[in-house]
């Protein structure tokens, strides 16, 4: 799933597609800790990934910089952040860098957030 707008007639609530619900929904609220808006909303989620069969869920995330030092914090987070989900038993955290973020992947609330 590549997007956090979802609800799509609401599907069952364990299959994938609930439970990838619920992680962008989790993602949402973690706050990027540099600016304070959510990570969902900074555009740093790419996409999740759950699978029923294993309870493992795989989240594609990037960062503003490769070099970000917030990094590790940030990975932690997002495993904190969607273990809590009871559907799910083992988190993979994907950093990637293609295509790198650029200020145009922050959405509109987020634009709002930062004053933009």
């Amino acid at each position: 799933m590549t997007s956090p707008e979802i609800d799509q007639s609401h599907p069952p609530e364990h299959s994938g597609a609930a439970v990838e619900e619920k992680a962008w929904h989790a993602l949402a609220a973690l706050p990027d800790p540099e600016t304070g808006v959510g990570m969902v909303a900074m555009g740093l989620v790419y996409g999740v990934e759950f699978s029923p069969d294993s309870r493992r869920i795989t989240v594609r995330m990037t960062l503003t910089t490769p070099a970000c030092p917030m990094s590790g914090a940030l990975q932690d987070g997002v495993r904190r952040a969607v273990s809590a989900l009871p559907e799910v038993e083992e988190v993979r955290v994907e950093l990637v860098f293609d295509p790198p973020w650029t200020p145009a992947r922050v959405s509109e609330e987020g634009r709002r957030q930062l004053g933009w």
